[in-house]
């Protein structure tokens, strides 16, 4: 990027020329900064301000290196002032919320000795939602590659002569069957969660009865509970009312109380209870599992999170249940929380405007 002020304008005055480049600075969205051959800031913009300014003081006569300690870049502004060199480059800056900004650095003639201009792009947000994107893929490659691993293996199982095995063929389908039900329950979150996200999903809240609406959970899931000896405890008291969408109140206790059977021990107990805090209704899901570490609790309402991969392999789910409730949650007005002792249990809570 090259600007000539007086390119820009026949006979400008001093003044005039300095508030034309300081209106340019001014209209521009991204940080700017004008350096001098003593590489100190000559002009720069608010945004640069905002960017480069710890104390929020203006940047005029000020060192780069003072205000950014990146070698490369430097290096760019030295070589724009001495043989008017063009360079692009991507420069990190640490601290608490790293960010990253793609320069453009090139030589600015103002009439005087010779300039360089650096034009800073901030994509801190892009890496951010890049670094998103290859998780999620990563992470939903590995998901559907298991499922799809076992189905190739008893398909060919079977084309091998299974097919014929009376004693085996059943099993092997109902592997192959089991299997396909996991990838379709995992693109059917996957679809839901991103109509979530995407804004396409609505709640209509009304008063609903909780008690019901955990009867109705509970009696869906009985029979994994019978399967691990798990008790289900309703602590709900009867006409106990929420403020709630009843369909997406009832997603979200199904995630939470099929996570608390899965993650429970063997003939422990599952218990739903409500709760009144600081002008809220709390609904609380309580098991009495292995519990979860406190560096992950913040983490594990993160898509395909797991604690520990190797524990949760066996217990199914797609990994999003948790990621939907927190969105269904915010659509309600309100958020959902963990607590957890290690080695007597986890409660969840969802706490919705009363």
């Amino acid at each position: 990027m090259s600007l000539s002020v007086e390119q820009a304008s026949r006979n400008p005055t001093s003044d005039a020329a300095h508030e034309m480049l300081q209106g340019i600075l001014e209209a521009a969205r991204e940080s700017i900064l004008i350096v001098d051959p003593s590489m100190r800031v000559a002009a720069s913009n608010r945004p640069a301000i905002a960017a480069f300014s710890k104390d929020g003081r203006p940047l005029e006569d000020r060192r780069l290196t003072d205000l950014i300690r990146d070698a490369a870049l430097h290096d760019a502004f030295r070589s724009a002032l001495a043989d008017g060199t063009r360079t692009d480059l991507k420069i990190e800056l640490p601290g608490t919320d790293k960010r990253t900004f793609d320069v453009h650095v090139a030589p600015l003639k103002l009439g005087g000795p010779p300039n360089a201009i650096g034009v800073f792009y901030n994509i801190t947000k892009i890496e951010r939602l890049e670094r998103v994107r290859q998780e999620f893929l990563s992470n939903i490659s590995h998901e559907l590659r298991t499922p799809l691993t076992s189905i190739l293996a008893f398909v060919e199982t079977l084309e091998d002569g299974a097919v014929d095995d009376t004693e085996n063929n059943r099993r092997f389908l109902a592997v192959i069957r089991r299997n396909a039900e996991r990838m379709h329950a995992l693109i059917a979150d996957i679809l839901e969660l991103s109509m979530i996200e995407s804004g396409k999903v609505s709640v209509e809240i009304r008063r609903v009865d909780l008690n019901s609406i955990v009867t109705d959970v509970f009696a869906s899931l009985s029979s994994q509970a019978s399967d691990r000896g798990i008790t289900l405890e309703n602590d709900v008291t009867e006409n106990a009312f929420v403020r709630a969408d009843a369909m997406r109140l009832e997603q979200m206790l199904t995630n939470l109380v099929d996570n608390a059977v899965k993650f429970s021990r063997q003939n422990g107990r599952v218990s739903v209870g409500l709760n009144e805090h600081d002008a809220r209704q709390v609904i609380s899901v309580s098991d009495e599992g292995e519990g979860i570490r406190p560096d992950h609790l913040d983490r594990i309402f993160e898509r395909f999170y797991r604690t520990d991969r190797a524990r949760t392999s066996g217990v199914g789910g797609t990994g999003l249940g948790l990621a939907i409730v927190k969105h269904l949650a915010k659509l309600h007005g309100g958020e959902i929380a963990a607590e957890s002792t290690l080695g007597q249990g986890s409660t969840f809570t969802i706490a919705l405007p009363s």
